[in-house]
């Protein structure tokens, strides 16, 4: 029992513990800081990030921050996956592909040839047809937390030099990612890796002939369509497939109301993405002034088109996971083209 005069002698010392303790709550009750880091150079990613960003940050009022940095920033794109693993950065923007995941699906991000043809495949694909549980599983597996995929634009050549046939692409140094070049070299592209923020001058001084890692509206919001020519209307992916990940421990330590606010921000900026890329193709090619458009005949795309489903299946045997991935997009595809219009026009 605690007698009144033995609570006079100790109640100091608890005034006084409570006192030195005050800062350690105060400490709980701090902002939790992350730090990303986007594909993205800065004019890119005013719009396929910075807004998602500026958002939660506002709406979290306090309680969370998230401090965005652009491309090699902190690290150099290829090293993302490994800072985000080890918690060097505690979340990333990116495809697997250019930030070379060690994981089954890496090869199936970015533009992996003909798997979409529109931007609204991606979250299909994803939601729909059960691509979202295999990035789940690959990524918990090697301490990462997959938080959602979505589409940005299509892949198309932006080049120095006209593209009117096939024959046009054989010895051009493009810009590429790792699988499209992979695919693309059978044509006698010779892919190019560089940091993204030394394209423009790779391109001025011939380093470069010309790139396929974006659609129309990047070569202008970035700077390329001011040192290429030419745009190849002929796509490789009608979209390429991106991602928001986060470091394991890092996701499990945030509150699950932050965690849903995540996540809403997140499909918030997928959605930003459909219709700024879907309207500023279609706008850019019709009154664009800076390039040229060219095209390679129906006829001759189409050998194309059938070497993708031969690459396909060369992906397919390499493991069952990915022979998982490439049967969900032949299954999607041929559901497509049975739809017919407006989901396939041949």
């Amino acid at each position: 029992m605690t007698t009144r005069r033995k609570f006079l002698t100790t109640a100091p010392l608890a005034a006084g513990a409570a006192a030195l303790a005050a800062p350690a709550v105060h400490a709980q009750g701090a902002p939790i800081r992350w730090r990303m880091q986007t594909y993205a150079g800065a004019a890119l990613g005013e719009h396929v990030v910075k807004p998602a960003i500026d958002r939660f940050n506002a709406i979290a009022d306090g309680q969370m921050q998230i401090e965005l940095f652009y491309a090699d920033q902190l690290v150099p794109t290829s090293e993302l996956f490994r800072a985000m693993q080890n918690g060097t950065i505690d979340a990333v923007q990116s495809d697997d592909d250019s930030m070379q995941s060690p994981t089954e699906v890496t090869v199936f991000g970015g533009y992996f040839p003909f798997a979409s043809r529109y931007s609204l495949d991606v979250p299909v694909l994803f939601n729909q047809y059960g691509l979202k549980e295999i990035w789940d599983q690959e990524y918990a597996a090697v301490g990462v937390k997959h938080i959602s995929a979505g589409a940005w634009d299509p892949c198309h050549f932006a080049t120095k030099e006209p593209i009117n046939s096939l024959a046009d692409l054989e010895g051009k140094r493009v810009f590429t990612f790792p699988t499209a070049g992979r695919f693309l070299a059978q044509f006698g592209v010779v892919p190019m890796q560089l940091p993204w923020e030394d394209i423009q001058v790779a391109l001025q001084t011939g380093e470069l002939d010309g790139i396929a890692w974006s659609g129309i509206t990047e070569d202008y919001t970035v700077g390329w369509a001011d040192v290429t020519n030419y745009f190849l209307t002929n796509n490789i992916s009608g979209a390429w497939i991106g991602h928001f990940f986060a470091n394991a421990d890092r996701w499990a330590e945030v509150p699950d109301r932050l965690k849903m606010l995540m996540e809403v921000c997140f499909e918030q900026s997928h959605y930003y993405r459909q219709w700024w890329y879907w309207g500023g193709e279609a706008d850019l090619r019709v009154n664009g002034p800076k390039l040229q458009l060219t095209s390679i005949p129906d006829e001759e795309w189409a050998t194309v088109e059938e070497r993708a489903r031969a690459f396909w299946d060369e992906i397919a045997a390499e493991s069952e996971t990915k022979a998982r991935v490439v049967e969900i997009f032949k299954r999607y595809n041929d559901v497509m083209a049975k739809a017919g219009r407006p989901y396939r026009y041949s």
